[in-house]
């Protein structure tokens, strides 16, 4: 039974793998992925030097607050990520319209960025853990102002983003060996690294409005508040996926050890690049898949399946070299110091790159149905789970808890995106 059911996968990833042959997919993915492969390995070799610098617990540290910078960023960018990508490739040959896209993306975000910022400040006597650290991260919340990622995407011109990324990641490592001498220097990092994605983002900001000679545009009030309105849900999302993950960095911060907090984040960074890959998949399937679905649904959700299992079979190797090497990848890869807790954090977080992989096109079909209250319902459903679920595994003190947290939320987002996409058919049925 177990030879027929490997065989029956085999043959799935075999017939998904032609039919992506097929479109420009793969041909997209592995021009993107080498670049994206460097920009894992650089960030592998940054981890290294931190580690080494300031050790496991002030990395904890470090990662809480860029974390935090995370959600801020997410809020900024108020599903901008999302919807400029449609808008710039529906508006690419008309200059007017897509600078009129560019400069309403960029002003909202700058009148979030400023609000966000006021309040950040006011907090400065409200006893926020690791405060100081946060406020450094600055310049990491501002990048996402000025962030093109999505006009690169609804360009398709990823290639030029990853390269200038790659670049300027190279000379952030550099600072980083530079500036960074002691445990004491830690709030720098932060401060090192959202500099250098700031001016890399400008400069590819000015790029791009040069590269499709995009006349300036002060946005419109009414503009304005049109795209507050129609991103509302999309952020709130976008936001509750974000405190999804980072729950039990919080939790952990607040009410658990440092040295946990260390481990786990460290571990953390590891699922961060499966995350990476799977968003580089999502990007080089979405133009691709808008065709399709539009061109005749049961293609799309024919493709859908066949895709998955190829993604299945790619990560479910990715599965077992985690749980393989767990002891090499912890250290000497990216500590100097053996760490016991979080090797045994990482083989627990070693099926959630397989869930994952199984679940991102879930998300992607609703997106094409225009399921944008599922979407969030789903989103809010996994934060009402999170947030007691992280305070319960930190407050048990329980590592097996703590170190399967994401992978229970990641079976439930499978479960209930499985069943948004199937409740047509047992409805009729």
């Amino acid at each position: 039974m177990l030879n027929t059911n490997l065989l029956s996968l085999k043959q799935r990833i075999i017939n998904a793998y032609q039919q992506l042959r097929k479109t420009n997919i793969l041909a997209n993915f592995f021009n993107l992925g080498s670049i994206q492969i460097s920009n894992i390995l650089l960030l592998l070799l940054t981890i290294r030097l931190i580690t080494s610098v300031v050790g496991i617990a002030e990395f904890g540290i470090v990662t809480f607050a860029n974390r935090v910078a995370l959600i801020i960023g997410g809020a900024i960018n108020y599903g901008t990520n999302q919807s400029a990508v449609r808008d710039t490739a529906s508006n690419l040959g008309n200059p007017q319209k897509l600078a009129t896209v560019a400069y309403n993306a960029i002003g909202v975000r700058a009148i979030v960025f400023g609000a966000i910022f006021i309040i950040l400040l006011s907090l400065y006597n409200a006893g926020i853990p690791y405060y100081s650290t946060i406020l450094m991260s600055t310049p990491m919340i501002l990048a996402e102002v000025f962030n093109p990622l999505c006009f690169f995407i609804g360009v398709e011109k990823l290639k030029i983003f990853n390269v200038y990324n790659l670049v300027f990641n190279i000379v952030a490592v550099i600072a980083l060996v530079c500036f960074i001498k002691a445990p004491a220097d830690a709030n720098w990092i932060n401060f090192i690294l959202g500099t250098g994605n700031l001016i890399t983002y400008l400069i590819l900001l000015g790029y791009f409005l040069r590269r499709y000679k995009l006349p300036f545009c002060l946005p419109a009030k009414s503009e304005l508040l049109s795209l507050l309105k129609n991103n509302f849900y999309l952020t709130v999302n976008n936001a509750s996926v974000n405190l999804q993950q980072s729950a039990i960095v919080f939790a952990l911060a607040n009410w658990g050890s440092v040295y946990v907090l260390g481990a786990y984040t460290l571990c953390d960074r590891v699922m961060g690049q499966y995350r990476n890959l799977l968003n580089i998949i999502s990007n080089a399937v979405y133009p691709n898949a808008v065709h399709i679905y539009n061109a005749d649904k049961a293609q799309w959700n024919s493709y859908r399946r066949k895709t998955k299992y190829l993604l299945a079979g790619v990560f479910l190797i990715g599965t077992v070299l985690i749980l393989v090497f767990a002891d090499f990848i912890i250290c000497p890869l990216l500590s100097k110091q053996p760490n016991l807790t979080a090797v045994m954090f990482l083989r627990l977080m070693a099926f959630v790159p397989l869930v994952s992989a199984f679940n991102v096109l879930n998300v992607l079909d609703q997106l094409l149905k225009n399921n944008a209250v599922y979407i969030f319902r789903i989103a809010a459903i996994l934060s009402a789970i999170a947030l007691p679920l992280a305070y319960l595994a930190v407050h048990a003190n329980n590592y097996l808890f703590v170190g399967t947290f994401t992978l229970i939320i990641e079976l439930a987002a499978l479960l209930m995106y499985e069943y948004c996409i199937k409740k047509p058919a047992l409805q009729h049925g």
